[in-house]
């Protein structure tokens, strides 16, 4: 989850594509032609401090070292992984305890904080860390509470964009990630918190009637969706968003009239590494090859897509529950929990993994070999034809017709 907003300069993103959305003023925007400068790209490697509170009242039961176990290295391995060795976060743990000048409890620390409680948190954090930590040497800060400390409330974590920046260490700090788990925390939680920081937006759909279930819209498919979600693997669309696909590696369907009727297409399992193992040395190894080809796209309006991509069960997504092609919609004037993302249910009869998914009517959404999906809006029919000798999956794509295969 994230919370404010941070206007800021958009640069040209290089994706050089018509199947590239354009980004829009909708928050955490998923358009494609241009990258929002004010937030740092995913690439290289990142700095990230993590900073302990504790609270005048409560006398902490861990040690910062072991905190961070909680939370590195899964989260630098995940990003490692999601990203074919081409971006890396690495920690940084201020080792000791910083005491906040009041109790978390004056602070009122809750899912829907008050601005005014949570900039007064914010302040006097960087306040009382300032004299262990030099601000202008990180990309990414953690503000990490005593999980055990009265007040604190684990539903409350989260980034906080700030429109006022704390000044420190002659530095602007524009937004911080709160962190308020339990030992042990959720799976995945600060890899979808730190996703927010590269303006991936909230997947999931917050209920206004105050029901129950968030994740209709994507179920497991993402952690941006869910940080329990069986396949956390963040979309191609995501991938490609933060630079870790290239042009090579997105085929863009053409609508026109002199588009072939059938095309069939070949693409490489999201989860897996790249040919010949590139990817696994470290950050800043290459994605991949054009033989890599890890996403189709078809561009159905001026900001609306069909994204089709191949999930196996490896890497991030080694507990996934069925394996397959998905579909899925992506609309990039749709903001942050508002649903920018539609997983497309291919099998709309049935579910999958009821004991162990968030959303069992999506756990089973992809397309098996031999199987089809007719698209009503989009007068297009997508089958699997079968599986390579290295895993790819064979996709024929049938234009205008809405006949199952």
């Amino acid at each position: 989850m994230s919370v404010g907003l941070v206007a800021g300069p958009l640069r040209a993103a290089a994706t050089g594509t018509p199947c590239a959305l354009p980004r829009t003023d909708a928050h955490h925007s998923l358009g494609l032609d241009t990258w929002n400068a004010s937030y740092p790209r995913p690439e290289g490697t990142l700095d990230a401090a993590l900073l302990f509170l504790s609270f005048p009242d409560a006398e902490p039961m861990a040690t910062p070292r072991e905190l961070t176990k909680d939370h590195f290295p899964a989260t630098s391995d995940f990003f490692e992984r999601a990203s074919y060795g081409k971006f890396r976060l690495r920690p940084h743990t201020v080792d000791r305890w910083i005491e906040m000048p009041s109790p978390a409890g004056s602070y009122r620390i809750q899912r829907d904080w008050d601005s005014g409680h949570r900039t007064s948190y914010l302040r006097d954090a960087v306040a009382a860390a300032d004299p262990y930590v030099d601000f202008g040497a990180y990309d990414v800060v953690y503000v990490v509470a005593d999980p055990d400390a009265p007040g604190v409330n684990s539903d409350a974590t989260k980034v906080v964009n700030l429109e006022d920046p704390i000044k420190a260490d002659g530095t602007d700090i524009k937004r911080l990630v709160t962190v308020f788990e339990q030992s042990p925390p959720d799976r995945n939680v600060l890899a979808h918190e730190t996703g927010h920081l590269f303006d991936l937006p909230d997947l999931y759909q917050r209920p206004t009637d105050g029901g129950a279930d968030w994740d209709t819209r994507v179920g497991d498919w993402d952690l941006m969706g869910s940080q329990f979600g069986l396949a956390p693997e963040p979309f191609a669309w995501h991938k490609w968003k933060l630079g870790w696909l290239d042009r090579a590696q997105v085929t863009c369907l053409s609508n026109t009239d002199s588009t072939p009727a059938q095309s069939v297409h070949t693409l490489r399992p999201l989860a897996a590494p790249p040919r010949g193992g590139a990817g696994a040395g470290g950050a800043g190894a290459s994605g991949g090859t054009a033989g890599d080809k890890r996403l189709l796209v078809l561009r159905t309006g001026e900001n609306e897509a069909l994204a089709i991509e191949a999930r196996d069960r490896e890497g991030n997504d080694e507990t996934l529950c069925r394996q397959g092609v998905l579909l899925y919609r992506v609309r990039s004037d749709t903001a942050s929990t508002e649903g920018p993302v539609e997983v497309v249910d291919a099998h709309p009869g049935t579910s999958g993994c009821l004991d162990r998914s968030v959303h069992a009517e999506l756990a089973d959404a992809p397309l098996g070999v031999g199987e089809s999906y007719a698209d009503p809006r989009n007068a297009l029919r997508v089958e699997v034809l079968g599986r390579t000798a290295e895993g790819d999956w064979n996709i024929e794509i049938t234009r205008g017709t809405t006949e199952p295969g």
